[in-house]
């Protein structure tokens, strides 16, 4: 029996290790102690930080893993990319995994290889002058911590007058000495999922975003097929290989962020694993294959054999969120069964306290459904929402 070894026993990681469950796989699940779903499906559990590289690789080595991945979460990929690299098994380079997980090394990559990104600028907390350092950059900026992920460390400054505060923000959700400041690129947002296998990108999936307005833009639901034109498709698919090439990124999902300017896409970030937020369900969905079964065949070294069936799919999705910090008293569905309705899902239960979301894991769920078109997935998904009913005291 192979043994795979998943990184994370949250909400996102539980598809993960129920297909890796259904496989015949041996999985064992690391993550630090917590309330965390994945716990209770695993074979094997280790209560460790999966930042710790050196511990993950010393048990790595013990357990004889066939292959170590995660989903939804670009904290630990650094260690995927060291017991990778120290164990020779298929996955992204540590080289690249650091690459992936620091913003600043990530877009000083990108303008290296002439990927369409913001301007941007380094800056440390203790710069006596930051108004000097950035000079040339246009407000509105973005402030962002360069190794966090689920949009926190990162906010939206208008002024000067607001960087004080925005700097204490980005330094709470930071364990670097620095952060960067880029120009906040007025456009569309909107983003991608892609895997490479081997050196070569299997597929590129543009997806269209809804965003929760926050001190930034939040993903808060996805859908597919985004309606762009050819020539923007075309713009967007180019950018983000050369993201790819310029990251050093192979045999791993990929998650692409993006904004649309004037029919130009510009790359936000990439991240050396599939997104979170239903956009693996999302993959799956539109091509007509599982994509957590994909994602753990390359981990443990098997050729993925990516196959596309059509016609593709349409599907949405958005998560479930409280408006206020309280205690859930009770959660109804109301929705009558119907096969289009892929999934409702509840992260929490009545009696578990919950935040007002302000970013992606405030989460209390979500809903995905699909449609013969965009219209039909997208108007069943409002529908649905309404009749989930969630009471926070």
């Amino acid at each position: 029996m192979k043994k795979i070894m998943i990184l994370g026993a949250g909400i996102y990681q539980v598809p993960l290790i129920k297909t890796a469950k259904r496989l015949g796989l041996y999985t064992i699940v690391v993550s630090i102690p917590g309330n965390y779903p994945g716990f209770a499906l695993a074979d094997k559990v280790y209560y460790e930080n999966t930042v710790d590289d050196e511990k993950i690789l010393e048990i790595a080595k013990a357990e004889q893993i066939d292959g170590i991945v995660t989903t939804g979460t670009d904290v630990c990929v650094i260690t995927i990319g060291k017991v990778c690299d120290a164990m020779g098994l298929a996955g992204l380079s540590y080289e690249a995994a650091q690459i992936a997980v620091d913003k600043m090394l990530m877009k000083t990559k990108y303008e290296e290889y002439g990927v369409r990104t913001a301007r941007f600028r380094q800056v440390l907390f203790t710069d006596p002058d930051i108004k000097k350092t950035i000079e040339g950059l246009e407000f509105p900026l973005i402030f962002k911590s360069v190794d966090s992920s689920g949009s926190r460390g990162i906010t939206r400054v208008d002024s000067y007058e607001e960087f004080d505060s925005a700097m204490q923000y980005v330094k709470e959700n930071t364990r670097k000495d620095y952060f960067l400041i880029e120009e906040f690129v007025e456009g569309e947002e909107f983003g991608a999922q892609a895997f490479v296998y081997n050196g070569e990108v299997q597929f590129i999936l543009p997806h269209g975003d809804y965003v929760f307005h926050g001190d930034t833009g939040v993903p808060i639901g996805h859908f597919a097929p985004y309606n762009l034109s050819e020539d923007v498709i075309e713009d967007a698919k180019a950018q983000l290989r050369g993201a790819v090439k310029a990251m050093q990124l192979d045999n791993c999902a990929i998650n692409a962020d993006f904004i649309l300017k004037d029919n130009k896409t510009y790359v936000l970030e990439l991240g050396g694993r599939c997104g979170a937020t239903c956009l693996a369900e999302l993959t799956s969905i539109y091509y007509g294959f599982d994509y957590y079964e994909k994602i753990l065949k390359t981990a443990l070294g098997e050729d993925p054999a990516f196959t596309f069936d059509k016609p593709f799919v349409p599907n949405a999705s958005h998560l479930l969120m409280s408006d206020k910090d309280g205690i859930i008293k009770s959660q109804t569905d109301h929705n009558e069964p119907n096969d289009n309705i892929y999934e409702v899902e509840f992260d929490y239960q009545p009696g578990d306290e919950v935040h007002k979301f302000h970013v992606g894991p405030h989460r209390i769920g979500h809903i995905i459904t699909k449609g013969e078109t965009l219209e039909d997935a997208q108007k069943l998904l409002f529908e649905a929402m309404d009749k989930v009913e969630i009471v926070v005291e």
